[in-house]
């Protein structure tokens, strides 16, 4: 049955990813720097291609994305995530994969951003409890319980989380469309930058006592050098 459901969500995600843009027309990293000298560069918007008749079948495909994943962490899950590192041959398609796993009753990824990418996500197994906040000045909640064949789209760059309220494991695929959408984790950004962000500009901003704000600086381990 699980190999069933494991087919479904790659034909979800193939069905989605087929009627959207399949190129990137936005940076791929968080910021490119111009330079004068090629010699001296490092990055360019995505990777160097190989010679189109050097490729291979293992630059377009990974193995063992059916292997459940360890979720023995602080938040009860893992994101196994397959961009342009994992499968070389994405370069410039404009598109990634990812398998979630969650412990049960309450593993959760935690509320997060992709600053290149819309994800649209399938439940395989488990119950979800999902959601999303707009812009400002509305912020509105957006949110829905999903069971297995369920779908659900974060869009573009919006912070959004899913919960795993079974009390069994979860699994769902999701489908961003970057190969390279970047995951910007907000409590690990903003508690446990490096180095840390003033303390003071903290406590302001989310109207906490300054001994709170050095608590959680902490314990998500924020760098002070």
């Amino acid at each position: 049955m699980r190999s069933v459901h494991f087919l479904l969500a790659f034909v979800l995600l193939a069905l989605a990813s087929s009627i959207a843009s399949a190129f990137d027309p936005s940076p791929l990293q968080d910021f490119c720097v111009a330079i004068n000298d090629p010699k001296a560069a490092v990055f360019v918007n995505g990777k160097f291609c190989k010679d189109p008749k050097k490729a291979t079948a293992n630059d377009f495909s990974f193995s063992g994305l059916n292997i459940p994943r360890d979720t023995g962490n602080r938040v009860g899950s893992n994101v196994t995530l397959l961009n342009v590192d994992q499968i070389p041959g994405l370069n410039t398609l404009g598109i990634s994969l990812a398998r979630l796993d969650y412990a049960p009753d309450g593993g959760l990824n935690p509320p997060h951003t992709h600053p290149r990418g819309t994800e649209i996500l399938v439940v395989v197994e488990g119950i979800l409890y999902v959601g999303f906040v707009t812009s400002n000045p509305d912020n509105r909640f957006i949110s829905k319980v999903l069971h297995p064949g369920d779908v659900f789209v974060f869009p573009f760059g919006l912070i959004h989380f899913q919960l795993n309220i079974a009390k069994t494991p979860a699994v769902a695929f999701a489908g961003l469309s970057s190969q390279n959408p970047g995951t910007i984790t907000i409590a690990n950004a903003v508690f446990g930058s490096d180095p840390l962000i003033s303390p003071d500009v903290l406590a302001k901003a989310f109207h906490l006592d300054i001994k709170i704000v050095n608590y959680l600086q902490k314990l998500f381990g924020g760098n002070s050098e």
